[in-house]
């Protein structure tokens, strides 16, 4: 249906977005309107933002409070949600200290930055960082350049010095390994590859890395940004694994759809000092007090228990279509960070048949629908959307010739 805000979009928007085309409007839980009133469930989550849902009253709540006391001060002062958040964090996790962004990428750089830092002390001036293919680490163009998706960095040359031409291949130790020189000052991975298309690393990759690191005095960097804050059911990414970094980054659902950002290192990796790093609207009281409360309700509710249950039903009642449909290919992923994987491209049709059932999704690869909702998704919930996908799979498939 056509809209006077779509038509505003495509006059005034820089056409970087390829929009569902549906505006939405209002929020609550795993649900969203339109603005014609028409309800979906929202397998999205703002890109795994929405940690509490859409609406959450404890984000309401903590906005309206912290609003109405003081918004944005600068790093030069200090601020109570600040430091409470981050010794909430710092409690809660393996690491030593923290610094706020106000983004995923904004965190990745500066742990790149840290990185390098390290490399320039500790490792005898080295400065690269290893990254895999089909990574996403961000859109600046330092984190383009880490990236493993070539399409991203079309257009954008020359690229930063500091990465890999050709990132290697992820789950590869090996791999990391041969690539490693005496350039080298770090290997940046993320557990689960989303934007790649849900690629869980294995917990031998994970552990050599973190062998082959303490025996070369590299930095292990987890990107966390979209595996952190419980999304697959445990707080952290690293501890599904048992393997912890010497740097995490944070962003996504730290703020449950507030902007914010986080690096958290060891002492080994805290290598600034005053004036190295800083950023102005970073970690302010109003995003540091939402966060807060995302990170209390996650920890008080074990939004990451509640996560691994509902995310092991879905993949069972996933498996359940794939027993009896041969071009579902795969199941995978951990806790709500989920891809069901198909033999063809049938994606982008797959996502216009589920926006008319009024379902919300997303499609990382032609081949690969991606399962991102809010952490408080309900089985019931699960029962729907799966119900609705096999009505849309079986429709494309029937059409489709043999």
């Amino acid at each position: 249906m056509s809209s006077k805000w779509i038509e505003l979009e495509s006059q005034r928007y820089m056409s970087v977005a390829k929009r569902t085309p549906v505006v939405l409007v209002r929020g609550e839980g795993c649900r969203v309107w339109d603005e014609n009133g028409k309800a979906y469930l929202d397998m999205v989550g703002g890109w795994a933002v929405n940690t509490l849902g859409h609406s959450s009253p404890v984000i309401v709540d903590a906005l309206t409070e912290q609003a109405s006391q003081l918004i944005h001060t600068s790093n030069q002062f200090y601020t109570v949600p600040q430091l409470e958040l981050a010794d909430l964090l710092i409690q809660n996790s393996a690491f030593d200290r923290v610094f706020f962004s106000n983004s995923g990428v904004e965190a990745n750089e500066g742990a790149v930055k840290l990185a390098r830092k390290y490399g320039q002390h500790k490792r005898n001036g080295a400065y690269e960082v290893i990254t895999t293919d089909h990574s996403f680490h961000g859109r600046s163009l330092a984190m383009l350049t880490a990236t493993g998706k070539p399409a991203y960095k079309q257009d954008y040359g020359p690229l930063p010095d500091g990465f890999l031409a050709d990132p290697v291949p992820f789950n590869d130790l090996d791999a990391v390994k041969k690539a490693t020189t005496d350039k080298t000052c770090a290997v940046m991975v993320e557990p689960v590859q989303g934007e790649g298309g849900v690629n869980p690393a294995t917990k031998e990759y994970l552990q050599g890395l973190r062998d082959w690191c303490d025996q070369n005095n590299l930095l292990l960097i987890f990107d966390e940004v979209q595996t952190g804050v419980g999304r697959l059911g445990t707080l952290w990414g690293y501890e599904l694994y048992n393997v912890a970094p010497d740097v995490m980054t944070l962003a996504k659902g730290l703020g449950g759809g507030v902007p914010i950002g986080a690096i958290l290192c060891t002492e080994k990796a805290n290598i600034f000092t005053y004036g190295d790093h800083g950023s102005t609207f970073g970690g302010n009281p109003l995003a540091t007090a939402v966060a807060l409360a995302v990170m209390r309700e996650t920890l008080k509710e074990d939004l990451p228990g509640h996560a691994k249950k509902v995310g092991n039903y879905l993949q069972e009642k996933l498996n359940g279509l794939r027993a009896d449909r041969p071009y579902i290919t795969d199941v995978r992923g951990h806790g709500l960070l989920v891809g069901i994987e198909f033999d063809s491209d049938i994606a982008a049709e797959a996502l216009g048949k589920l926006l008319e059932e009024g379902v919300l999704m997303n499609a990382p690869a032609g081949n690969v629908l991606r399962f991102m909702p809010p952490l408080v998704l309900t089985e019931e919930e699960v029962d729907e959307v799966v119900g609705k996908l096999a009505k849309v799979l079986d429709e494309i498939k029937a059409k489709t010739p043999a």
